[in-house]
């Protein structure tokens, strides 16, 4: 509004006031006669402005600096408002869908990818190559690797999606699963063995969709701790080691059993205490409701 004299946009403001309340026509031809009737038609004008109620302040101010647009200048705002919502959604789309695409999410995914790629090395030339062994457990080692960055990566950076939350449990009992069917079926590790760690990852992921309603069951450090033990065991047995390597290994898989089992009857009780407290929490809530 610099240089305009101020008596000459009250009277725009004021015509174009009156013209909101009168209709939308009135609008265009009040524009046109406000440079010449602006200054003697301000009290009149504002006082048509205030009886109409038609327009806010913030509006008349728009329609003044607008000028001489008119209402072809109200129309081009509304068609640019419009494609402004409409594009916001559809940025907003993208951005979420975008997200997947993260790195925490690209590393699940690699390790999802290496499992066949682990099982067709760790099989190859009858499973007991020292070499091909030597290029499973260096899949495996990755995958294991992956599985402690993607986890850290998604917290710190806020980078936690539904796919990561489904997808990256799956990613773990795959390659452990994996790498155990495979040291059983050749004959390195008992069934028994396999049928341990298996029974008791795949039965405390089914508790905790149980107990959700009435809370999440967090990650312990013996939990955390099974999971590295687990891993160096599993490791050590798939490369083909001898002597007292050999001998190490079969302790570290007894102590990964160990872990396996108690931080499992862990689980069970921290989800028995999470359902009882869920449960009298919810019959307190009634109680008061109905109080």
């Amino acid at each position: 509004m610099t240089g305009v004299p101020a008596s000459a946009a009250g009277g725009s403001a004021g015509a174009r006031g009156a013209a909101s309340a009168a209709g939308g026509s009135a609008g265009a031809r009040g524009a046109g006669a406000s440079g010449a009737k602006g200054a003697a038609n301000v009290p009149g004008a504002m006082t048509a402005t205030n009886a109409a109620g038609g327009s806010s302040g913030a509006q008349s101010m728009d329609d003044s600096a607008s000028g001489a647009q008119g209402p072809q200048g109200g129309a081009s705002a509304g068609h640019e408002g419009a494609r402004q919502v409409r594009g916001g959604k559809l940025g907003a789309a993208a951005v979420n869908q975008a997200s997947v695409w993260n790195v925490a999410n690209l590393l699940t995914m690699l390790r999802l990818v290496l499992v066949p790629g682990f099982v067709a090395l760790m099989l190859a030339d009858g499973g007991y190559d020292p070499a091909w062994r030597a290029w499973a457990w260096a899949a495996f080692a990755v995958a294991m690797i992956t599985d402690i960055f993607d986890g850290h990566l998604a917290r710190t950076y806020n980078l936690v999606t539904d796919f990561g939350k489904i997808a990256d449990p799956i990613a773990d009992k795959a390659i452990m699963g994996a790498a155990l069917i495979c040291l059983s079926w050749l004959g390195d590790l008992p069934w028994w063995v396999t049928g341990v760690i298996l029974g008791r990852e795949l039965g405390i992921t089914l508790l905790r969709f149980v107990v959700i309603r009435y809370g999440v069951i967090p990650a312990s450090r013996g939990g955390k701790l099974k999971t590295l033990t687990q891993g160096v065991a599993v490791g050590m047995y798939v490369l083909a080691l001898t002597g007292p390597l050999a001998t190490l290994r079969f302790w570290v898989m007894g102590a990964a059993i160990v872990l396996t089992v108690v931080t499992g009857l862990d689980y069970v009780r921290q989800a028995i205490v999470l359902r009882r407290q869920g449960i009298a929490e919810r019959k307190a809530a009634a109680q008061e409701a109905e109080g």
